[in-house]
C-alpha cells in the first residue's frame, strides 16, 4: 500500500511539473500569439475600413463632381435674361417670323453649347408646355407633344420648390428622338420664374449622362462582391449598377435605418443572416454614396494567421510536456524530502530540519528551510502582534476602496463598447479606470497637486458616465496659485461622488457639476457645486455642523475622509461644510489652510480612499 502510495505521489508531482513547464512556455506563446492575432486583425480590419471609407470618399467626390456640373448648367440657363423673355413672352398667335427665328436659333445655339461645355451632361431641354420647347442634340417635339410637362411629378414639385433644383433618379430620356431605345439620364428638373411677376414660365430639364455615373459606380468596388450605389434622403435608391433597383426603397430595414438615421459613415448591419460591412459618404445634392460589402469577405486574409498560430500552439505544448518528464524525473528525490519535512512542520513539529546535501538549488532550498524554521520562532510574537496592526489597517483601507460591484459593472460596459465598435469610447473609458485604479493603489504616493487630483476626477466622471448613461458636465475654475497645492490623494472626489450619487442621479437627467478653487488669503477654498435634488431634511446635522456629524457617526464614510484630511493635514481653521443652494442643488466647501512644513506620517491611512 505505502509503495502504491508513493507512484501515485510521484506520478503527481510529475504531472505537476509537466503541467508548470507546458504553462511556462505556452502562457508567453499564447501572449504573444494572442496579441499577435488581435493587433493583427485590428490592423487589417483598420487598414480595410480606411480603404473602404478612402474608395468612398474617391466615389462621392467623383459623383458630386458630375452633380454639380449638372447644377452649374441648369444655373446658366436660369440666370439667361433672354431665355426668360422668351418664354414670358412667347405668342399664342400674330407671331413675329423674324423675331421667331431669331429666339429659335438663339435658343438652339445656347443649349447646345451649354451641353458642349460639360461631358458629363448628355441633353438640355427647356419646356413651356407640351407644345412649345426646346433642346439640344436629338430632341423630339413628338415626344413633347405626348409628355404634358406641367402633369409631370417633377415638375409639380419644381414648382413648389420655387426654382429650386428636383432630382430624379436615372431613367430612359423620354424626350430625346432616338426611338424606345434612348440614352439612360439622371434628370435635374427646375421652374423657372417670371422675375417681374413671380409666375412660373417654362421648365429647365438637364440630363446628367446616366452610363457615366454608372460606370462611376462600378469602378468603386468592395472586396469581391460589395458593391455601391446612391440614395435619396429617404432611401429610394436613384443610381445603381444594377438598374432593376433604381427607383425602389432599400428593402433591408436594418440597412435603411442605418442610411436615414444614423449620422456615423460605417456600420454593420445582416442581410439573409449574413453580417455586413457598410460605408456612407455625402454628395453634394444631399444624397448618399452607399457601399456594402459581407464582412467575412474582409476578414478572409486572418484564416491563413489562424492556422499558424495554432500549429506553433501545439509545437510548444509538445515541447513543454517533454521538458517537463525529463526534468520532473531528476527533481522528486529531492523534493520529496523536502515535502516530508514540510508535512511535519504543517503538523507543529518545529525541531525537524531536512538533510538534502547537494550543490544546487534544492541543497539552498534544504539549508533556507532550516534556518527559516529557526526563524519562525523568534519571529512568532512578532508576527503576532504585526498581524494585529496589519488588521487593523487594513480595516481602515478597506473601507476606502472603489467598489468591487462598481468596477465590474465598468468593466463590463467598456467589453460592450468593444464588441459594438466603439473603439475610442472604450479607449476613453479604459484610460478613466487606469487613472483611477492608479490612485486608489497609491502608486504615485499619497499627496497630490489639486490639478492632479481634479484630473483623476474628470477620468472619473468618465466612468460613472459609461455606468449610468447619463452626462455629467464638469465646470472647473482654478486659480493657478492654488493649482499647485498639495492635498491628500482624494480629498475632492468624495464630495463629487456625494454630488452624483445623492444629487444628480436621483434626478435621473443629465446634471452639472461645479468645482471652483480659489486663494483667499492664507487659505485655500474649494467649492463642488451640483445641479441635483439637493439636501434631504435628514441631513439637517450635517449642514449644521460636519464636525459634529462626523464624531457622532451621522455621515458616509467619504465625507468622514474628507474632515479627517482636513483636520490632520492642515493648520487650524481647516474645515468642511455643506449646504443647500438657493438655485437647486447643494454646495460643499474644503477651507484649508496649509502648514509652512507640512508633516506627511500615516498619510497612506488617510490617502487611500
Amino acid at each position: 500500500m505505502a509503495e502504491r502510495w508513493r507512484k501515485r505521489n510521484r506520478m503527481s508531482f510529475t504531472a505537476r511539473m509537466i503541467a508548470a513547464f507546458v504553462l511556462v512556455i505556452l502562457i508567453p506563446t499564447l501572449f504573444t500569439s494572442f496579441s499577435f492575432y488581435v493587433v493583427s486583425n485590428a490592423t487589417v480590419k483598420q487598414n480595410v475600413r480606411e480603404a473602404s471609407i478612402q474608395i468612398a470618399k474617391q466615389g462621392a467626390d467623383s459623383l458630386s463632381f458630375i452633380f454639380n456640373a449638372g447644377s452649374d448648367v441648369s444655373d446658366m440657363i436660369y440666370i439667361d435674361s433672354r431665355i426668360q423673355h422668351v418664354l414670358a413672352n412667347q405668342p399664342s398667335e400674330g407671331v413675329d417670323l423674324v423675331l421667331w427665328r431669331e429666339n429659335e436659333e438663339y435658343m438652339k445655339s445656347f443649349l447646345n453649347n451649354v451641353v458642349y461645355s460639360s461631358s458629363f451632361v448628355n441633353i438640355v431641354y427647356v419646356l413651356k408646355d407640351h407644345e412649345t420647347g426646346w433642346g439640344s442634340g436629338t430632341f423630339s417635339r413628338v415626344k413633347l407633344a405626348r409628355y404634358y410637362v406641367q402633369d409631370q411629378p417633377w415638375a409639380a414639385e419644381a414648382r413648389e420648390l420655387e426654382g429650386g433644383l428636383v432630382w430624379s433618379p436615372i431613367m430612359a430620356d423620354q424626350l430625346s428622338s432616338g426611338g424606345d431605345n434612348t440614352e439612360m439620364v439622371l434628370p435635374i428638373g427646375r421652374a423657372i420664374k417670371d422675375y417681374g411677376s413671380g409666375a412660373t414660365v417654362g421648365y429647365i430639364l438637364v440630363n446628367l449622362n446616366g452610363r457615366k455615373l454608372i460606370d462611376k459606380i462600378e469602378e468603386m468596388k468592395l472586396g469581391q462582391t460589395g458593391s455601391f450605389f446612391v440614395v435619396n434622403g429617404e432611401g429610394r435608391i436613384m443610381v445603381s449598377a444594377d438598374q432593376g433597383r433604381i427607383g425602389s426603397v432599400v428593402p433591408n430595414r436594418e440597412l435603411l435605418a442605418h442610411i436615414t438615421n444614423d449620422q456615423r459613415i460605417e456600420f454593420e448591419f445582416k442581410q439573409e443572416d449574413v453580417h455586413h460591412y457598410g460605408v456612407k459618404q455625402p454628395l453634394s445634392n444631399g444624397w448618399l454614396l452607399v457601399g456594402t460589402v459581407p464582412v467575412h469577405e474582409i476578414t478572409d486574409r486572418l484564416s491563413a494567421l489562424h492556422r499558424n498560430i495554432l500549429m506553433s500552439f501545439g509545437v510548444f505544448t509538445l515541447l513543454g510536456i517533454g521538458m517537463g518528464l525529463v526534468i520532473a524525473s531528476r527533481v522528486t528525490r529531492p523534493v520529496k524530502q523536502l515535502t516530508k519535512g514540510m508535512k511535519l512542520v504543517q503538523k507543529g513539529d518545529l525541531t525537524v530540519r531536512t538533510d538534502v546535501r547537494t550543490n544546487d538549488e534544492f541543497g539552498l532550498m534544504s539549508h533556507q528551510f532550516n534556518k527559516m524554521i529557526g526563524d519562525i520562532n523568534v519571529l512568532m510574537e512578532q508576527v503576532t502582534e504585526e498581524q494585529k496592526l496589519k488588521q487593523e489597517a487594513e480595516l481602515r483601507a478597506a473601507v476606502h476602496r472603489i467598489n468591487p460591484h462598481f468596477l465590474f459593472n465598468t468593466l463590463g460596459t467598456i467589453r460592450w463598447l468593444i464588441k459594438y465598435g466603439q473603439s475610442e469610447k472604450a479607449y476613453e473609458g479604459i484610460s478613466a479606470l487606469t487613472r483611477l485604479l492608479e490612485a486608489n493603489m497609491g502608486k504615485k504616493g499619497s499627496f497630490v497637486t489639486i490639478a492632479e487630483e481634479l484630473d483623476i476626477i474628470e477620468k472619473y466622471l468618465v466612468i460613472l458616465e459609461m455606468r449610468y448613461n447619463l452626462k455629467f458636465h464638469l465646470r472647473l475654475s482654478v486659480e493657478e496659485s492654488a493649482a499647485a497645492l498639495p492635498v491628500p490623494r482624494m480629498l475632492i472626489q468624495p464630495l463629487v461622488e456625494n454630488a452624483i450619487f445623492h444629487g444628480i442621479v436621483p434626478k435621473g437627467t443629465d446634471g452639472e457639476i461645479g468645482i471652483d478653487v480659489a486663494s483667499e488669503g492664507e487659505a485655500v477654498i474649494i467649492t463642488v457645486t451640483d445641479n441635483g435634488i439637493g439636501l434631504l431634511p435628514e441631513k439637517e446635522d450635517v449642514m449644521a455642523s460636519v464636525e459634529k456629524a462626523v464624531r457622532e457617526g451621522h455621515t458616509g464614510i467619504g465625507l468622514q475622509h474628507v474632515h479627517e484630511c482636513a483636520r490632520l493635514y492642515f493648520e487650524h481653521g481647516s474645515k468642511v461644510t455643506l449646504e443647500p443652494r438657493e438655485e437647486g442643488g447643494a454646495e460643499a466647501r474644503i477651507v484649508l489652510f496649509p502648514k509652512k512644513t507640512p508633516k506627511q506620517e500615516g498619510e497612506a491611512a488617510c490617502g487611500q480612499l
